[in-house]
């Protein structure tokens, strides 16, 4: 096919062309043959063409019917909807009620913390005077200091 043609088929196909295309077609006989075989084609793919189908009525109610009937899926679902996830869920559940009453039962055991009210005195030796503690349990600065300064090697 012709420059001139193929630049204008469009218009050709239309049957819309300005002059000089349809003196060409008239005269050249290979564009012609082509153009002869585009129609042939359009025309085919038009028959190929399924008429429009109406849907069965009750279409569109059972597409929005399905579309309600899925819902959202949240975190939850997925937990609950599968036999594995339940297991999971329960087996958790299990656990933290388990450690819950550990630590429930274990702190009860124990005696609460209360701070002594007075220094308590620590013997180091017999011959070495004892180290004084305070209330927060970290020794007195002057009997470091005294232990310090009376410190012998042995």
């Amino acid at each position: 096919m012709h420059r001139l043609v193929r630049d204008r088929l469009e218009e050709v196909l239309a049957e819309s062309s300005p002059d000089s295309t349809t003196s060409h077609l008239r005269e050249c006989e290979e564009c012609r043959a082509e153009l002869a075989a585009m129609r042939a084609q359009a025309v085919a793919l038009r028959k190929l063409r399924t008429p429009e189908v109406e849907p069965r009525a009750g279409f569109y109610a059972r597409v929005l019917e399905r579309i309600e009937s899925q819902g959202p899926r949240s975190i939850w679902t997925l937990f609950f909807e599968s036999p594995f996830g339940r297991r999971i869920a329960f087996a958790s559940m299990a656990l933290a009620l388990l450690l819950g009453i550990y630590l429930v039962t274990s702190e009860q055991g124990m005696e609460p913390f209360s701070a002594a009210s007075e220094p308590v005195q620590m013997i180091i030796g017999e011959d070495q005077p004892g180290l004084v503690l305070t209330n927060q349990g970290t020794p007195d600065r002057d009997s470091v200091l005294m232990n310090l300064a009376t410190y012998q090697e042995q």
